[in-house]
């Protein structure tokens, strides 16, 4: 259903309308406080919210545009042309939405924003009462939680074992000793993105041994979430790709609809889970989840909470990339996240809320710089923030296999509704498979197909991004990214997809990435995302300039 309506969201009388410069102007509501930008050329006008894509920051006017064209948003310095309404940095990446500029007989004029319908509200069930132990949540570990619903057993994103990204995130809390167990029995599974850590595919090929008929629900990306399943071999035969923003009837009393993000529509999902009309949202790790819109008054809320999960900017060099440089960035990008959870709960006012999908920790000892540089957030700050701005909320800081029944908190919130784990219980991990994928990985290094230079012609070809005016060198490194005497070194021109042996004389933008060996062939043999480099801090990078490609 596509159904629609409008509301006005500004008013400006014939006076304001007029007074009205060239170029950009900000404008605040008077009603509710919300600001909007309004461009003025040639006598046209357009308008759009003062709210950037990416995590709703404010923009300010862009000092270093000359042209009056440009605003900055004041989170992480993303700018946005308002004349075109296409944002210039990160480039050839986001459109803004519009507003409608409704000229008034009076000379005055109304922004209008068309509001899409929100598909939650097709057929509206009301709340039923629950009963003690009908709707219970265990937390297992990261962003994997088992949900028991009446009769049937629901677990979100299973990471229970191995690493993610290549070697470089590894599980912080140790999961429920029957675990495994859990995940095949339930009744279903849904996976919000191809992201490793909640597309384990360690996790899966156990699961595919017991249960490879169990139902698995992903939404229908753009990226297919198990686009590499073949590769993987794994034997999984019950895959369900649902359409975004459809109720997914499970029974008569269980129903689910999986919604998409904003920032990162062609991967990202969110999912809301009903059960006699009381809701569960868990927006997992998306940036803005369904353009913004979510529904209001949920009974359990999730969300990711932590910070940390880019290379950026831990492995970056050169430059302003100085290590107190770093430091005061990550401090602030975490307090700016913090503030961002913070306002989405605040405003959504679940009547609980829980922070997971952010227990990892960089564990093997040759990411110990990362470790030590990529603080975290802490979910029991989050919480205590959160308590601060909205006490009617309740929080939950979750441990390895801790219950909530939902029944008991919504009574009454000072009735334990939570039980933790037995005392003694080991919360956290001592101990990881290093050597198991480690040497998985760098069985890659003597495959034959390196043996031969035009792997790396075959390779790029193969991978089709071009038409891009961006040169990269990439170099091949030992554990310590410090160059292999007899490793590969190339550079890669993505605007004609060409290889040549220096630096064309055209002006270009350029990066050097430095890719541990082991993980960069068992990428490329493999064919996978380099999300496992980058994200997975198997590189180190330097560009200049210093722009974010977003494509």
């Amino acid at each position: 259903m596509t159904a629609q309506s409008s509301k006005t969201v500004l008013t400006l009388d014939s006076e304001a309308v007029f007074s009205l410069k060239d170029g950009i102007n900000f404008k605040k509501s008077p009603d509710d406080g919300k600001c909007y930008i309004i461009y003025k050329e040639n006598g046209e006008l357009k308008a759009c919210k003062n709210q950037c894509k990416h995590q709703g920051g404010l923009f300010i006017k862009d000092i270093e545009d000359l042209d009056g064209r440009t605003v900055q948003c004041t989170k992480h310095y993303w700018k946005l042309n308002v004349s075109t309404m296409q944002y210039v940095n990160p480039p050839d990446s986001f459109t803004q939405d519009e507003l409608d500029v409704v000229m008034t007989d009076e000379g005055g004029l109304q922004l209008v924003e068309v509001i899409v319908w929100d598909p939650w509200l097709a057929d509206p069930q009301d709340p039923q009462e629950l009963q003690e132990g009908e709707v219970t949540v265990t937390y297992l570990t990261h962003a994997c939680m088992e949900l028991q619903l009446g009769g049937k057993k629901m677990i979100f994103d299973p990471w229970l074992t191995g690493p993610a990204f290549a070697r470089g995130w590894w599980l912080l809390h140790e999961p429920p000793a029957d675990s495994m167990e859990r995940l095949c029995m339930a009744d279903l599974i849904y996976i919000s993105h191809m992201h490793s850590d909640h597309l384990s595919y360690p996790t899966l090929k156990s699961l595919s041994a017991t249960r490879p008929d169990v139902p698995i629900y992903v939404g229908d990306t753009s990226r297919p979430v198990f686009w590499m399943l073949e590769k993987r071999q794994v034997q999984l035969t019950n895959i369900n790709v649902v359409p975004f923003g459809i109720w997914q009837n499970i029974d008569e009393h269980l129903r689910f609809m999986i919604l998409k993000d904003e920032v990162h529509p062609e991967l990202d999902t969110c999912i809301i889970v009903e059960y006699k009309g009381h809701m569960i949202l868990n927006t997992v790790d998306c940036t803005r989840p369904n353009y913004g819109r979510l529904p209001h008054n949920v009974d359990l809320m999730m969300s990711d909470f932590a910070g940390g999960a880019s290379g950026f900017p831990m492995t970056f060099s050169g430059g302003k990339y100085t290590e107190s440089w770093k430091a005061d960035f990550i401090k602030n990008e975490r307090k700016k996240l913090m503030n961002y959870k913070t306002q989405l709960v605040k405003s959504l006012q679940p009547k609980i809320y829980c922070p997971f999908a952010g227990y990892f920790v960089e564990a093997h000892p040759s990411d110990r710089y990362i470790k030590e540089t990529n603080t975290k957030n802490k979910a029991e700050e989050l919480n205590a923030l959160i308590k601060k701005s909205a006490p009617g909320i309740t929080t939950w800081t979750p441990k390895p296999g801790a219950v909530l029944d939902l029944a008991l908190a919504l009574m009454s919130p000072s009735r334990k509704a939570i039980t933790d784990p037995p005392s003694g219980t080991n919360i956290y991990k001592d101990s990881w498979d290093f050597d198991l994928y480690v040497d998985e990985l760098n069985r890659a290094i003597t495959a034959e197909i390196f043996k031969h230079k035009s792997w790396i012609q075959f390779y790029y070809i193969w991978a089709g991004f071009k038409n891009y005016n961006l040169v990269v060198r990439v170099i091949e490194t030992d554990e310590d990214f410090i160059p292999i005497a007899n490793g590969y070194n190339y550079l890669v021109d993505f605007m004609d997809l060409s290889f040549p042996t220096q630096r064309p004389t055209r002006e270009h933008p350029y990066e050097e990435i430095k890719n541990r060996i082991g993980v960069m062939r068992h990428v490329v043999k493999n064919g996978l995302l380099w999300d496992d480099l980058y994200i997975g801090f198997q590189n180190r990078l330097s560009r200049e300039p210093d722009v974010y490609h977003h494509r």
